[in-house]
């Protein structure tokens, strides 16, 4: 991982520790399936960000170390839930634990990841952090539901859709740097600052993916190009082809919508490059990553920072 810096590595390393250690558990089936999403790989980013938060901020002490777990934990936990609901075989190149072990294990051994980042909170003891953690949670449940509700629907807006990804992606990129300037004892306008880095680093990151349901390695990604389009998701790709895209082109877009086809894949992507779509999607993209560096403008200087100013620029630049 050599977006990692050399700085946090130690710390990183704890984390994976802590990771593994908190997931036991006396019944079998729920450590074989936690082990085997948390080892799947992916890039560690969102525990990765309040390390580096905290850091940046002057955090002295080891807690951080247990909220990156949490904040690992909750993505743990949302990805075995969104694997069930979207049906995915495939996950970072792997069979997902839906595919292995079932639904309804996937489900409960979610649930119990949830419960044991809440364990975790506890015992860290700072009600504010407790606090944006509950309300995260409740946060990216609302924004599931929404893209359940907008799943086929070729007339969802830009605005919703920024809606949807804000609330289901982006809010656990800004608990993770709002919670890391908790703990660090900042005040209001840093842990605002903070929040803005994580929020618009998270809109950046989705925006970037799904540029890449269309255009990326499906080796690389680990997952098939158009899974999004399989399960009806009106992406901003797919949004801003609608309304731009020739009359004939855009009736393609909004039937593979409705009837949730990946078979018009090629007559998508045609669609969306010809009329721009991908393009306009990558520049909102450049925006928020703009958005998350000037954020940064007033923590001081450290390798920490750089880190976090890396990290933003990865999450345009990456390919997979």
């Amino acid at each position: 991982m050599d977006y990692i810096s050399p700085a946090i590595r130690d710390d990183f390393a704890a984390v994976n520790r802590l990771v593994i250690e908190r997931l036991h558990s006396d019944v079998a089936l729920v450590e074989s399936i936690g082990q085997y999403i948390v080892e799947g790989g992916g890039k560690r980013m969102r525990p990765l960000i309040t390390l580096l938060c905290a850091r940046a901020l002057g955090y002295p002490g080891t807690q951080h170390v247990e909220l990156a777990a949490v904040i690992e934990f909750l993505h743990t936990a949302t990805l075995l839930h969104d694997d069930v609901v979207d049906v995915s075989a495939l996950r970072r190149g792997r069979a997902t634990a839906n595919a292995n072990w079932g639904n309804a294990p996937s489900v409960l051994v979610g649930d119990f990841i949830y419960s044991r980042a809440f364990q975790v909170l506890v015992g860290i003891g700072d009600m504010d952090i407790l606090r944006l953690m509950s309300d995260t949670t409740n946060i990216i449940a609302e924004g599931e539901v929404e893209q359940l509700a907008r799943a086929g629907d070729p007339d969802a807006t830009e605005a919703q859709y920024t809606q949807i990804i804000g609330k289901k992606t982006a809010v656990l990129f800004a608990a993770a740097a709002e919670g890391a300037a908790i703990l660090a004892g900042a005040g209001a306008d840093t842990r605002a600052a903070m929040r803005d880095y994580g929020m618009n680093l998270g809109l950046a990151f989705q925006l970037i993916d799904d540029v890449l349901d269309y255009t990326g390695d499906p080796q690389a990604m680990g997952k098939n190009l158009g899974d999004d389009l399989a399960e009806g998701k009106p992406t901003l790709p797919l949004i801003h082809a609608i309304a731009h895209a020739a009359p004939a082109a855009a009736t393609v877009v909004r039937q593979a919508i409705l009837g949730r086809d990946r078979d018009a894949l090629a007559d998508i992507v045609a669609s969306v490059q010809s009329c721009g779509a991908l393009d306009y999607t990558h520049q909102r993209a450049v925006h928020h990553r703009d958005l998350a560096l000037a954020a940064l403008n007033n923590v001081a200087d450290s390798a920490f920072r750089q880190n976090l100013e890396s990290i933003a620029r990865m999450a345009v630049d990456r390919v997979s």
